[in-house]
């Protein structure tokens, strides 16, 4: 019985396997060894393990753990626990496999990926009839899908993983779970800052749970070859194995769809249907907490709906729609801007490799019918966001984009920001809350970029910027041709950023204070205004104010897996200190709580010192500094804007 529950706990070695995937999918149960094109199957057993070297804890997810029936204390202390929970020994009624798959990677087709290094380690039944789970070990090593790598993860990226799943969960954010997180003495070597100097490293495993890893690039292993990249899928035309995996996926985790349509492909469309909705609701969710994925390739899509493979995320700091957090991704394919556009473009390529199984013109409905649909889920987030739960009016959507405009005008934290709004004091006759507002816009302030960090946003898009280089260009020598292009979209918003970097350019931080706390006194009367029209018709005018505070306070979060958090934890844990992804993934899990726990640990106020200030950034992977004390739900320190992450 665990203690904490109450619920009855399973021993590691008496999960209930039932692994339907192996037995309803075609297995590769070649013994060859090294990579190898697998054709014709959707999974490749593993028949040998490959055992890290003194596997240990260092930390698991009681919650996560608990959808498997196992108790988190009990799990600790098994003497075993690291061994089975790492893949270094074998679970009773466990068949180690690895999914084959395919994907687009940064628009083009790649031809066959699969799990290069994670390890399917079969399905458990959850308690009391609770739904099925797989359970799969990352950082397992090698597969016939590892091409040139050594199928490891190391410490610092399964820190990232691990954290961030759980992150997700507790913010009610659809997403695989992680339920343990093991570190070893076996080392490999890695080149995190892509500048050629290799490091030692511990290899290091994550424990993830979810219904299924099948995801959209799960279906293009039956593409033939692609015009562009050359390549085609391990099993192009095998449209027999497509069939089977579309079935598995209905049946297992479709059901009402399965039992609703008699028809084949009325079935498959209706599901292509879901699955695009559930991917416009996530990426909504993503937006309204400022999430950004950073690797949105095809074989990052889950068919089930879910944020899936946590690798150079980013949850952005000062508000920016052009928030770019994978350090590689150099022309911002994936910034937080294009997440809801490239989705869908995922979502037509998973149509295309549905094929004949598809409806061909109502899969280009469904694919029509997504931006709405998703302009619809996050309209409404945003609206709970802003705690306007009782109309719905044509204006919202402007005051809602007028609101993140002066946020990157004013550099604002993204996530601070919304947390004070709840703050705004409702409208009252004779307006007695005008102090109050001040205190308010003074604390949003306090949240905004001062003038030196504004120029250099502004200078860094500056210079990072190919397409206004080549805008600026064309306005030189070739005045006609600029002049049929101007009013595009596209190109007047870079000539707005250009407008915005000179306008710094010439004025002072007083200035700019001033003209900040006017624009945003101007836009809180405007919420207020709208908050005013909450109540009418309202029989209990108090209940709707409560009403508004509950629902801001649970749908904006205090604490978000900022980079520079996971970044101490790593850093503590590189050092064999893993006291602080424990206190981390305590605090994530209970993102909106106002409780002790964000706060440092020296009672300070979480606030930089000069010095910390003043230190030079350092990129992910860097172990060289010390760990620097702030509250995790403060406005980050300066050297947090260093951090990348490829």
């Amino acid at each position: 019985m665990d203690p904490c529950s109450g619920s009855v706990s399973l021993p590691l070695e008496r999960l209930p396997f039932n692994n339907t995937a192996l037995r309803r999918l075609p297995v590769d149960d070649s013994e060859a060894a090294g990579s190898r094109t697998v054709p014709g199957a959707c999974f490749s057993r593993i028949r040998t393990l490959q055992p890290l070297l003194r596997p240990t804890f260092v930390a698991v997810s009681a919650s996560a753990l608990a959808l498997l029936g196992l108790s988190g204390r009990e799990v600790l202390s098994a003497p075993l626990g690291p061994d089975y929970l790492s893949g270094s020994r074998l679970l009773p009624g466990s068949e180690p496999a690895a999914h084959c798959y395919s994907g687009h990677q940064f628009g083009l087709f790649a031809g066959q990926l699969g799990d290069g290094a994670a390890l399917y380690l079969g399905e458990v039944e959850g308690p009391g009839g609770q739904g099925r789970w797989e359970i799969q070990v990352k950082g397992a090593g090698v597969t016939p899908y590892s091409r040139d790598g050594d199928g490891r993860k190391v410490l610092r990226s399964s820190i990232r993983e691990f954290l961030c799943s759980e992150a997700m969960a507790a913010l009610g954010i659809p997403s695989t779970r992680a339920a343990a997180l093991v570190t070893s003495d076996l080392y490999v070597t890695r080149d995190p800052l892509n500048n050629g100097r290799r490091v030692r490293e511990r290899c290091s495993t994550v424990l993830r749970v979810a219904p299924s890893f099948i995801r959209f690039g799960s279906f293009e292993i039956f593409l033939g070859r692609d015009e562009f990249s050359g390549l085609q899928g391990p099993s192009a035309g095998r449209h027999d194995v497509r069939a089977q995996l579309l079935d598995y996926v209905i049946e297992s985790f479709y059901p009402s769809i399965q039992r609703r349509h008699s028809n084949r492909k009325e079935r498959n469309t209706a599901f292509f249907r879901e699955v695009a909705m559930r991917t416009a609701k996530l990426v909504a969710q993503w937006q309204s907490v400022g999430f950004c994925h950073g690797v949105l390739n095809t074989d990052n899509m889950s068919i089930l709906g879910l944020t899936l493979d946590y690798g150079p995320f980013g949850f952005m700091d000062r508000f920016d729609p052009d928030f770019v957090c994978n350090a590689s991704d150099r022309r911002g394919r994936y910034s937080y801007r294009a997440q809801p556009s490239v989705c869908r473009w995922n979502l037509a390529r998973l149509a295309e490799a549905l094929g004949s199984e598809l409806h061909g013109a109502e899969a280009g409905a469904v694919l029509d019918d997504f931006m709405p649909a998703y302009e619809a889920f996050y309209l409404g987030n945003m609206r709970r966001k802003l705690g306007l739960l009782r109309r719905e009016e044509a204006e919202d959507g402007e005051l809602v984009s007028d609101l993140l405009r002066l946020m990157h005008n004013t550099g604002a934290d993204f996530t601070n920001t919304f947390r004070l709004l709840s703050r705004v004091p409702w409208p009252a006759e004779g307006d007695r809350e005008r102090s109050a507002v001040g205190a308010v816009v003074d604390a949003i302030l306090d949240q905004c970029a001062d003038i030196e960090e504004l120029k250099r946003f502004g200078e860094k898009a500056y210079q990072d910027n190919i397409e206004l280089a080549m805008i600026l260009s064309m306005a030189q020598t070739n005045p006609v041709m600029f002049g049929m292009v101007a009013d595009r979209p596209e190109v007047s918003q870079q000539l707005e950023r250009m407008g915005r970097l000179k306008e710094l350019l010439a004025t002072d931080q007083a200035e700019l204070r001033e003209k900040q706390r006017d624009d945003w006194i101007h836009w809180v009367g405007r919420y207020r205004s709208r908050l005013a029209r909450e109540c009418d018709g309202a029989s209990d005018p108090c209940a709707v104010r409560e009403a508004r505070l509950s629902a801001m306070n649970s749908t904006n979060p205090r604490v978000v897996l900022r980079n520079y958090i996971a970044q101490n934890a790593i850093q503590a844990a590189e050092r064999g200190d893993f006291s602080e992804v424990h206190r981390i993934l305590e605090v994530l899990e209970n993102p909106y709580s106002d409780a002790p726990g964000a706060e440092p640990q020296d009672g300070s106020d979480g606030r930089s010192s000069e010095n910390q200030k003043d230190r030079e950034p350092k990129c992910e992977g860097e172990t060289d500094y010390k760990q620097l004390t702030v509250g995790y739900g403060s406005k980050p320190p300066a050297w947090a804007r260093g951090i990348c992450v490829t």
